[in-house]
């Protein structure tokens, strides 16, 4: 939430030609009574796209699905997995795997009112609800429903005691879950999620499941999902700084429209992750987008500031340039 909006999804279809990208979860509620032009908005460069729904109300799911449909989504994603308290209050997220029931009613609601896939993304178990039986016999409820894909992050969640930043990080992952998974249905399509840094453990995953979803690492080190696209479909990545041109008719199209640049360059700040000159283009643009007049240059001086100046110039114009 608050990351993967239309300005990210562009940024990352760049670097992922083949990829499917998922939307922040946005709540059924929000969808039916609040701005829903804005919360629904994309362009035709992010397709394959996923729209994430929280919610536990089969209507107002099925409506917020259908609204999803007619605004072009090609998947509609039920978020069974989020921890946070605000999610659990509102009785959605990780707190209804201890209601699959209802999980199944909303799956059974939403397939009625679209044709687009409906999957979940669901943890491997939730508080004391941890064992493999439980976690087979919640798929079992999905598959009843008519479930065909299911995501799963490979950590529990605890509920109480536990931040959401924790819940990524302190439950162990237990990958070899998630495969027993899959092997007990095989007729379903299992994805894994969890830990997920790099295209080796994409390939390993991808000999026991049917798919591999990154989060975090898609966000903080980006460029690897151009290392994954280009291995997994036998293509050429392009280089970080051709990325980083090819999204320069976006922008501008962007500004032009009265979008802050702020709004898309802080997804870009880990473009240049680990490469010499990172820190240069992150002071640079960090810096820079805050400006309310900042515009396309602000991305090329922070591109330009990674390089060695040339004897007696300076890397960039100053900032008050």
């Amino acid at each position: 939430m608050d990351w993967t909006d239309r300005h990210c999804r562009v940024f990352h279809r760049q670097l992922a030609p083949h990829a499917r990208l998922y939307t922040e979860m946005v709540h059924a509620s929000a969808v039916l009574h609040g701005d829903r032009a804005r919360l629904l908005a994309q362009v035709p460069v992010e397709h394959p796209v996923a729209l994430q729904l929280g919610g536990s109300e089969p209507h107002d799911l099925a409506m917020a699905a259908r609204f999803g449909e007619e605004a072009g989504f090609d998947e509609i994603n039920l978020n069974v997995g989020c921890p946070s308290e605000r999610v659990q209050n509102g009785r959605f997220g990780a707190c209804l795997m201890h209601e699959p029931q209802r999980v199944g009613e909303c799956i059974r609601a939403m397939q009625d009112a679209v044709r687009v896939p409906v999957t979940v993304k669901c943890r491997i178990g939730v508080d004391e609800q941890d064992s493999e039986a439980h976690l087979q016999q919640f798929t079992e409820t999905m598959i009843g429903a008519g479930l065909g894909v299911l995501i799963v992050h490979a950590r529990k969640a605890w509920l109480r005691g536990l931040s959401p930043r924790e819940n990524r990080e302190v439950p162990p992952l237990d990958y070899g879950r998630v495969y027993r998974l899959k092997q007990a249905f095989p007729g379903l399509l299992v994805v894994i999620n969890g830990g997920i840094r790099n295209g080796l453990a994409v390939h390993d995953h991808l000999g026991k499941v049917d798919g591999v979803m990154l989060g975090r690492a898609a966000y903080h080190d980006p460029y690897v999902l151009a290392g994954i696209d280009a291995d997994l479909w036998a293509t050429s990545s392009p280089g970080r700084d051709e990325v980083l041109l090819s999204i320069r008719p976006y922008v501008e199209a962007e500004l032009a429209r009265g979008t802050p640049l702020r709004h898309i360059a802080r997804h870009l700040l880990g473009l240049y992750h680990g490469q010499p000159g990172a820190r240069h283009f992150r002071r640079i643009l960090s810096e820079r987008m805050r400006n309310p007049q900042a515009g396309w240059e602000v991305l090329e001086q922070a591109m330009l500031a990674r390089y060695p100046p040339i004897a007696g110039s300076a890397r960039v114009p100053p900032l008050d340039s």
